[in-house]
């Protein structure tokens, strides 16, 4: 997949889910449930045991997947990522080694920022988008309204907080895409394989993505 492609699935769909799990399994069946589902992103965070093995696995069986690595903290692992098949790159920080390393290889990255400063950094350092994280601890969607006042020209990715009650709000204020969890992976529908209920979870985050974008489209 190319680095244009991927950036453009994730503005179209507006949803990075991340699936931390507690074990390789897990993360391969929120993934695969979330792609059958019709929502083809999907965060494996190097926090999963084996992370680097689940993305290699997704990669290979799913070329239009777009699977990504997360909290990557340093080049030499970005660099891993990367060659086990990463299609995006994202950290809660701005590491500006990952950001080149990302950028070196040509795929998407988005570190994390939460000032001002930061976020310009990272934008002015290559990234493709700018991870807003976390949120809810900065003033939420005022926050991130304020934040888009004087930079509306770099997308934001909304994490930290965001749940079926803030998803709508988040867009609304001029975020690009949220970044959604355990909201959307529960930990119990993982263990227990409950697809239908990450399933209807997808599509009411849909929905709310959908309606929020309208909702700015039809502002003047």
């Amino acid at each position: 997949m190319k680095k244009e492609d991927a950036k453009a699935r994730i503005n179209a769909i507006g949803i990075v889910p991340c699936a931390r799990a507690d074990a390789p399994e897990l993360a391969d069946f929120a993934a695969e449930t979330l792609y059958a589902s019709g929502l083809p992103i999907i965060e494996i965070p190097m926090t999963v045991p084996g992370a680097l093995d689940v993305i290699a696995n997704l990669a290979r069986r799913h070329s239009d997947l777009v699977v990504g690595a997360g909290t990557v903290l340093d080049e030499d692992e970005a660099q891993r990522c990367i060659e086990h098949g990463a299609r995006f790159i994202t950290s809660p920080g701005f590491v500006p080694e990952v950001v080149a390393q990302a950028r070196k290889a040509e795929i998407v990255v988005f570190p994390g920022a939460i000032t001002p400063t930061e976020v310009i950094a990272a934008w002015r350092a290559g990234s493709d988008f700018v991870k807003l994280y976390p949120a809810i601890t900065a003033g939420g969607k005022d926050y991130v309204r304020a934040i888009k006042t004087p930079l509306s020209h770099i997308p934001l990715i909304v994490t930290g907080g965001v749940n079926q009650l803030t998803a709508f709000d988040y867009i609304r204020a001029g975020a690009s895409a949220i970044g959604v969890g355990a909201e959307l992976l529960p930990r119990e529908a993982l263990i227990h394989r409950q697809d239908y209920r990450i399933r209807e979870l997808a599509e009411r985050f849909r929905n709310k993505v959908r309606a929020a974008r309208q909702h700015r489209a039809d502002q003047p």
